[in-house]
């Protein structure tokens, strides 16, 4: 099989989804503007330095869409994807993936934000396939604020795509696997790629790539 992975946010988006939808959720009127941003904020440093508590996170994260229910939520997250994602998509990104998809690869979205902000982005980009944090339902169904099983995160993207594979008979021998990311915290699953390309890399990634004769591809400016 060949199969092109996708990380999201500041790689196929030109944002991060997850504190993006934050930001939306307080323009609504959801959260208190000064606290959520003084959290939401904390949290994405944390990220960017590797000591993200996911758990913790997601907790917040979810927060606001689990207090107005299933009903406010979905409508909240149709008006994101419409009026944030959508106009932040651009050709080059929409491009790569349908170059994928037209050479026959399996395309699949490996994203450390939840499957509730991302699954429609992955649908806007025409992937079916959506490796995301699961989440936790409580009484009623709707999510209660956990993690269902392994969170796709930094080791955890290398299990959640070993379990992929699993799942259609496969293991790592059988996939020649593109991995496209940003960031240092996917470094362990692009270390298992066999064509692992830094895109929009942070400056740290950008360098490991230099020195490890990655490829770097700059997709909202100029590849290298």
């Amino acid at each position: 099989m060949k199969l092109a992975l996708f990380d999201l946010d500041y790689t196929l988006l030109p944002l991060d989804s997850d504190h993006a939808w934050g930001e939306f959720t307080t323009q609504l009127g959801w959260t208190d503007a000064v606290e959520f941003k003084r959290r939401n904020d904390a949290f994405y440093a944390q990220y960017q330095a590797g000591t993200l508590d996911i758990h913790e996170y997601v907790r917040f994260a979810t927060a606001a869409a689990r207090r107005q229910g299933p009903g406010a939520a979905a409508q909240a997250q149709a008006r994101f994807l419409r009026e944030v994602i959508t106009p932040a998509i651009t050709p080059q990104a929409r491009a790569l993936v349908h170059q994928h998809r037209q050479a026959g690869d399996a395309v699949v979205i490996v994203t450390a934000t939840n499957e509730f902000v991302t699954r429609p982005i992955a649908h806007a980009f025409g992937v079916d396939e959506l490796i995301a944090v699961e989440l936790a339902r409580g009484p009623g169904g709707w999510i209660s604020g956990e993690i269902r099983g392994t969170p796709s995160f930094r080791e955890g993207k290398v299990a959640r795509v070993a379990d992929w594979l699993a799942g259609r008979g496969l293991g790592w021998d059988d996939a020649s696997i593109t991995f496209y990311s940003d960031s240092m915290n996917d470094l362990p699953l692009l270390e298992r790629a066999q064509q692992p390309v830094a895109t929009n890399p942070d400056d740290r990634l950008r360098a490991l790539a230099r020195q490890r004769g990655w490829r770097i591809l700059d997709l909202f400016g100029q590849t290298a």
